[in-house]
């Protein structure tokens, strides 16, 4: 008898509940708790605000940019202000100038995370498997690469290579996770209790990776 062919979601559950995981960490924070930095620690250059703003975006520039002709050939993505958001003046964030308020960058996180479990309902893992595209070479990937059971290529410093439509989207979700680590980090720097348990999994979790805390 020959297996029915599952959706991709089947494999990847942990989307269903990613947003009110990052949700419920963010919940009741004042103005100033959300925009707190520091220079002592490399990863508390970005506040709570630009950490949500940078996981919002990250969705559509792998889903939309990158993947956007294999996934929405009709261009049925949904997301008008693409551009905008490719090209904000804002490093890797949505424009502060236009997504500043947190409810508003909780909407486009909602909407994105959506997106992203629109296209795991939609297609098989078989699918993601064979689709491959050539990846930008980054000084990160060389460690960020041993996070990949599969579908990931590392070659060279500055590291580049390929990746597939499934590991794309362990990526989405290996960022996500380790960004939701550094906003506890900074939410113990101002004294506050973190309020979820963090996935034992992703970046965050390799040998080698900035663990320091405050």
């Amino acid at each position: 008898m020959v297996n029915p062919i599952k959706p991709a979601i089947t494999y990847f559950p942990e989307f269903e509940t990613l947003y009110m995981l990052i949700a419920s960490e963010i919940d009741g924070l004042s103005e100033e708790q959300l925009d707190y930095t520091s220079d002592v620690w490399e990863w508390a250059g970005w506040s709570i605000r630009n950490q949500v703003s940078h996981m919002a975006s990250l969705i559509p520039r792998w889903l939309v940019l990158r993947w956007g002709s294999t996934l929405f050939p009709l261009e049925d993505h949904g997301v008008e202000n693409i551009e905008e958001i490719s090209q904000s003046k804002s490093d890797r964030r949505l424009d502060d100038e236009v997504y500043w308020r947190i409810e508003d960058i909780s909407l486009m996180l909602k909407k994105f995370i959506d997106l992203a479990i629109r296209v795991l309902c939609d297609n098989s893992l078989e699918f993601m498997a064979s689709q491959k595209i050539d990846r930008d070479a980054t000084p990160q990937w060389e460690m960020m690469a041993k996070a990949h059971p599969n579908g990931v290529t590392s070659e060279g410093i500055p590291a580049k290579g390929s990746m597939t439509l499934e590991a794309t989207m362990r990526h989405i979700y290996f960022e996500e996770v380790t960004h939701l680590y550094n906003i506890q980090r900074l939410k113990k720097a101002q004294g506050l209790i973190p309020k979820m348990v963090v996935p034992n999994v992703g970046y965050w979790t390799l040998d080698g990776w900035d663990r320091s805390q405050p």
